[in-house]
């Protein structure tokens, strides 16, 4: 047989994506036996909680439609009893699938099928189309659908599609496509159902815990779902990315609006919850630069400025950015070994009589043996520092960019001035109030990096507009 004998079509509608902290707002099941459908059945599901307004907006189910529904626990037998002995069919599966068995493990009953994702069906029978989300069969294929994104509707799309390729393709490639189809993705046993699958293709940051609330990493990407999942393809090789995926127990995530928003969101909650597996920005040292002290004949040539908080807008002439001395040293050493300075008037060696080490091997071009002035010496240091200076701020102010979702509807609007973010609103009004009243400049080292490798895409420094009066004034996103 082609096709599973016997299978249940399931779609379900939901107050978010993540199934073990958000409900079922509504579920529709077609039995299909020996290919003809046997039963049809839907019905509302009060989530006990609040559907979120974009959810409401996106599928037409409010609260009010679900107030007075029953809850889940009063259809969990006509769930049962339509999926006895059948096999589990959706749209990106184990999302449903998912949804549906923590919802039985609230009521203390466990739920188990064998699972088939028509998302991998259509991969498998059509490899030369790139996309496969109900949208792009209904396409493809001329289904029509009255209710689209309402359970019911969505479920008999996929009736349409089950019928398709039970008639367009012999059994034995059906067959080996339902194979594939039903293959489980690799995750950490501990993981519950539905996770993965629940991630969106969008940009966002997640969070992985183990046994407790201790965040063990935090991450970004722009595709969730592609990200995690490539996390989790490690679990049966070696090495720390491997460990960190056995660890994992649950998964939290917030979609964004856009790569910057992102990135902003991974930095703080890094610099919160300091998850274990996190070396970026953990660094423990104040953020300092390097101011060059002019006419000294002694080292050290340098002050060290300490530049956490401060208005970068105020600096003079200020040289790297460092956490840590040794970082500042490392820098020297590689000047000194590029432009033949002296490591003892660099201060990176003692102070001494006579010619140093790196004179003797030809590194230095002599300022500690008298064969060079201290002026030439320092201009050719000066020289070799215009590198390390901050990159001066492309704006005579504050800058403005705007990032918006198309697919979920999320705008973001980000506040920056001078390499610090004042910050970020995802409310028109909002940001009105942060423009109206902006916070002083404060600089943070890790924000500043941050930023300037965001902005050194052409693409994204475009994005940049200079700060107006109020919201009204910037370009509309698409």
């Amino acid at each position: 047989m082609s096709l599973p004998e016997v299978f249940v079509l399931v779609d379900v509608e939901t107050t978010g994506a993540n199934p073990v902290t958000d409900r079922i707002t509504e579920i529709a099941m077609v039995r299909v036996e020996a290919g003809e459908v046997v039963a049809r059945w839907e019905s509302l599901v009060n989530p006990q909680t609040h559907i979120p307004a974009l959810i409401q907006r996106l599928i037409g189910i409010t609260d009010e439609m679900v107030a007075t529904a029953p809850v889940f626990a009063e259809l969990a037998e006509r769930v049962r009893a339509l999926a006895g002995g059948a096999v589990f069919v959706a749209h990106n599966a184990r999302f449903d699938y998912g949804f549906i068995c923590n919802a039985f493990t609230r009521i203390g009953e466990v739920f188990d099928a064998p699972v088939l994702c028509t998302v991998k069906l259509s991969r498998a029978l059509y490899p030369d189309h790139h996309r496969h989300g109900l949208d792009a069969l209904i396409e493809r294929h001329g289904f029509s659908c009255d209710a689209r994104h309402r359970a019911m509707g969505d479920t008999e799309v996929l009736w349409q599609f089950m019928r398709t390729v039970r008639d367009g393709f012999a059994d034995a490639v059906l067959a080996k496509a339902c194979e594939r189809a039903m293959k489980l993705p690799p995750r950490p046993a501990g993981l519950p159902a539905g996770v993965l699958e629940g991630l969106p293709d969008a940009a966002g940051v997640y969070c992985f815990f183990g046994e407790n609330d201790l965040p063990l990493y935090v991450g970004k990407s722009a595709s969730l779902r592609a990200r995690v999942t490539e996390h989790f393809g490690a679990a049966g090789r070696k090495g720390k990315e491997a460990d960190l995926a056995r660890q994992v127990r649950r998964v939290d995530w917030q979609e964004t609006a856009g790569e910057l928003a992102a990135l902003l969101l991974e930095a703080e909650l890094v610099k919160r919850d300091r998850p274990v597996h996190n070396r970026m920005q953990r660094a423990s040292g104040t953020a300092f630069a390097l101011q060059f002290i002019a006419d000294r004949k002694r080292p050290p040539l340098f002050k060290r400025v300490l530049i956490d908080g401060s208005d970068p807008a105020t600096w003079g002439a200020l040289y790297g950015l460092f956490r840590e001395r040794k970082e500042a040293d490392a820098l020297m050493r590689e000047m000194a070994a590029a432009y033949r300075l002296c490591p003892r008037r660099l201060g990176l060696e003692p102070s001494g009589k006579g010619a140093c080490m790196a004179h003797q091997m030809k590194r230095c071009a002599g300022v500690c043996a008298g064969a060079e002035s201290l002026a030439s010496h320092d201009e050719r240091l000066l020289g070799a520092l215009a590198a390390v200076r901050l990159k001066p701020w492309p704006w005579e102010g504050a800058v403005v960019v705007v990032e918006h979702a198309a697919h979920s509807g999320r705008t973001a609007f980000h506040l920056i001035d001078h390499w610090c973010h004042l910050g970020s609103a995802d409310a028109a009004a909002t940001f009105d109030a942060l423009l109206a009243a902006p916070p002083p400049r404060r600089f943070d080292l890790d924000t500043c990096r941050l930023l300037q490798r965001w902005l050194a895409a052409p693409a994204n420094k475009a994005q940049a507009q200079p700060a107006p009066l109020q919201t009204a004034r910037l370009i509309s996103p698409e």
